[in-house]
């Protein structure tokens, strides 16, 4: 699995203009351009571009995601048999994810990318 941080923002040019600044260059956006993602040689920054409003994810909020390498399905079912639990599957604009929480209560998301959406 990558690890990437979900920078959630309600100026993605400017966190775009930021990050690529320190040296992460654009690897992919969504048609939309309300994902934007950021990569270097050892990690990955995605922008989500949100409202100024929002509260789930505010902006200025930061989450940790990682991309699969696997189906989600596998993932889910390790950490069912390990007994945690293991989440939902849900459709997404740019794939599938999987929403979990870690025993500190932290929120993780896994991602499986179908880049033929972004395009």
């Amino acid at each position: 699995m990558k690890v990437i941080a979900i920078r959630y923002t309600s100026d993605s040019t400017a966190l775009v203009g930021f990050y690529t600044a320190l040296g992460f260059p654009v690897d992919v956006a969504s048609r939309t351009g309300d994902w934007i993602e950021l990569a270097s040689a050892s990690a990955a920054i995605a922008v989500h571009h949100v409202a100024a409003e929002e509260t789930i994810h505010p902006a200025g909020s930061a989450e940790l995601a990682f991309e699969a390498d696997e189906p989600l399905e596998a993932i889910r079912s390790r950490l069912r048999d390990a007994g945690f639990p293991g989440g939902e599957i849900v459709d997404e604009a740019h794939g599938r994810s999987l929403r979990i929480v870690d025993p500190d209560g932290t929120p993780v998301q896994i991602n499986e990318f179908d880049r033929e959406l972004y395009t």
